[in-house]
């Protein structure tokens, strides 16, 4: 084992033991490197007559670039957008999102957390956080109703076992005593249970309750403390766009930061669909576990160990995304840009459920709740979803995403307001030509 790496180990230890335990072979054996980047970081604060040790070009003491490219780029410098970023991500930046994350959960007031790292948005970040926590033979728990990227990033990627618990109950919630037993069924078999909490869902559109929400740390805190550890992430990729009050606001995040030794919370950001930079690919991973003594020591280990994973993945996250992201959250128009943009989604959300009403819709799907996100779900009643998706785009230029059997994803995010019903009447056609 490298020794930077062991150091990191000897940090982590005595503050949570159970903490290092959960990382993974290879969380076990991540550092960041002092090689180049430290001389590098040296040279730049002291070099002042050469400085020869970046793999980048310079001219006149300025960053070398294309004009044609910069031509592009207006209002940021090349030092702002073509230069390396460091693998942790720009100062300015991490510490402005962990500004916004403490403003949009108040129930974080009080708890500690590390500063977030950035990663290339979240498909990233979760890599990341199987590198680091993820062993071939772990079980990662996830609702029957999930995106299909984790099935690539966790099984067939680290090896892991996806265990599946039905997301609805029969009345349309959350389902509480399916999530129980898949959490205590596992716990009797396994040290550790991963668990990833995905609201607003892709693909159904459907964020808990608050008492939902409450329930859910109080079993994963009740697995904790009858012995098991815990990793949980929460994947907050559409993490405010919440449409009406049945919607917990918060993160799940901030009710389980710092509950539980042996509960590691671990939180997952994604300016893409929050910001509407999809293409930028800037993310975050913040953790927020329990430790004795001073805590700073230990956040700056798990950084460093992320980082590490950064720096032997893509070396950096984009320098350009993350300083655009940066100047927006500055703007002084950036709340109410981002209140404008909330606005749209929520009025098409809000047209989708009215159409949905049309009694006339009955025979041929129910949609499953949603109250948030970019997403909403047919569970189809006499068709196969795959049939009727590709009859939809052959005979109407309808595109939807089939999943399963009976499932048909409606993507309202890219369907303006006042074409949501003929949306869902070519649907119903479709479904009646099929039968």
């Amino acid at each position: 084992m490298n020794p930077l790496a062991r150091e990191l180990n000897e940090i982590i230890k005595p503050a949570n033991p159970y903490v290092y335990d959960m990382l993974s072979e290879v969380g076990k054996n991540l550092f960041f490197p002092k090689g180049i980047l430290s001389q590098s970081a040296e040279a730049k604060e002291k070099a002042h007559r050469f400085n020869a040790t970046i793999g980048m070009a310079t001219e006149k003491g300025r960053t070398m670039h294309l004009p044609s490219v910069m031509a592009m780029i207006k209002g940021l410098e090349p030092e702002e957008a073509l230069t390396y970023a460091p693998s942790f991500g720009i100062m300015p930046l991490r510490k402005a999102w962990k500004e916004a994350i403490l403003v949009k959960n108040p129930s974080l007031s009080g708890k500690a957390m590390s500063l977030p790292v950035v990663t290339n948005a979240i498909t990233h970040g979760l890599s990341v956080l199987a590198d680091m926590w993820v062993d071939p033979g772990d079980a990662i728990i996830l609702p029957d109703k999930m995106w299909g990227n984790y099935s690539l990033i966790f099984a067939v990627r680290r090896g892991a076992n996806i265990v599946h618990y039905s997301l609805f109950d029969q009345r349309g919630r959350f389902h509480l005593k399916a999530f129980e037993e898949c959490l205590r069924a596992e716990a009797k078999v396994r040290g550790k249970i991963i668990l990833i909490l995905n609201f607003p869902n892709n693909p159904t559109g459907y964020t808990v309750s608050p008492s939902e929400g409450n329930d859910i740390a109080t079993i994963i805190s009740g697995v904790a403390e009858a012995g098991t550890n815990v990793l949980a992430i929460t994947d907050d990729a559409y993490f405010g766009l919440f449409y009406d009050e049945t919607a917990m606001q918060e993160s799940m995040f901030s009710l389980l930061a710092g509950r539980n030794p042996r509960l590691l919370a671990v939180k997952l950001d994604g300016a893409t669909k929050e910001n509407y930079v999809w293409g930028l690919r800037v993310g975050f991973i913040t953790y927020g576990p329990l430790l004795e003594g001073d805590a700073i020591p230990v956040y700056d280990a798990l950084e460093r160990k992320t980082a590490g994973a950064v720096r032997g993945s893509i070396s950096n996250a984009s320098h350009l995304g993350q300083s655009i992201l940066f100047r927006s959250l500055q703007a002084g128009t950036y709340q109410s840009e981002k209140e404008e943009k909330f606005r749209i989604l929520k009025e098409r959300a809000v047209e989708v459920k009215r159409v949905l009403e049309d009694s006339k819709y009955n025979s041929a799907w129910e949609a499953y709740p949603f109250n948030s996100g970019y997403f909403m779900c047919l569970k189809l009643k006499t068709v196969e979803a795959e049939a009727l998706r590709v009859h939809l785009l052959e005979k109407y230029g309808v595109g939807l995403i089939a999943l399963g059997k009976q499932d048909l994803r409606v993507a309202f995010s890219c369907i303006e307001k006042e074409d949501a019903q003929e949306l869902f009447d070519t649907v119903l056609k479709g479904v009646s030509d099929l039968e």
